[in-house]
């Protein structure tokens, strides 16, 4: 999907697209590797306000979606709340991993969306992709959680966040959760502990 101008300019890549109606949906997300280096030049990351990801965040897509003659839409728009879950799982770029979390098409388990776009029109939407749980050998993430907060009922939060408060717990707030990390694809995508350890400072 070719649109102008890119959103890699702005350390954005398209993380997939479905048409809604007689719409047309662009989900973005960190173009990697190089978009923590990017968004930490930026001024929301250094004035010392709040919510500098969010505030980037809207300014860049909100920009992008004007320049493209569309609207953005962002996951804490509501309620009622944007279904990105469900459009990411539309777009035949993520799916239901096999610990429950969303898994994409190239960022793995690391896959975020920073916003989206609606675009007036059906416009061509990129190949679907093949989910890589398929090919993966021994799929790791079922067994990387220290905390064993996946269950087969769920995510158990209090248990991930009382794990994340000990010793121990110092090494997925620094470098981002372990499920997360044990992903094959999610290693190859080029996320910086940094942005990780900054996601879950916001998390914890």
């Amino acid at each position: 999907m070719k649109l102008s101008p890119a959103p890699e300019a702005d350390a954005l890549a398209i993380l997939g697209a479905l048409h809604e109606a007689d719409d047309t949906i662009v989900l973005l997300g960190p173009d990697e590797p190089g978009f923590w280096a990017h968004f930490t030049a930026q001024p929301e990351y250094r004035d010392g306000a709040p919510d500098p990801l969010d505030r980037w965040s809207k300014r860049v897509i909100c920009a992008l979606a004007s320049a493209w003659g569309g609207a953005a839409i962002f996951p804490s728009d509501g309620p009622p709340y944007p279904p990105f879950q469900d459009w990411a799982l539309r777009s035949g770029q993520a799916w239901t991993s096999p610990v429950g979390m969303l898994v994409h098409a190239r960022a793995g388990l690391m896959v975020s969306y920073r916003g989206a776009v609606r675009l007036p029109g059906r416009r061509d939407l990129p190949a679907p992709a093949d989910t890589p749980c398929i090919t993966c050998t021994g799929r790791p993430c079922l067994a990387a959680c220290p905390a064993s907060a996946l269950t087969g009922s769920g995510y158990d939060v209090p248990a991930c966040r009382a794990y994340l408060d000990t010793e121990a717990g110092q090494d997925c707030m620094a470098r981002g959760c372990a499920v997360r990390r044990a992903c094959p694809v999610s290693q190859s995508y080029g996320r910086l502990d940094a942005q990780s350890a900054f996601h879950m400072r916001a998390f914890k």
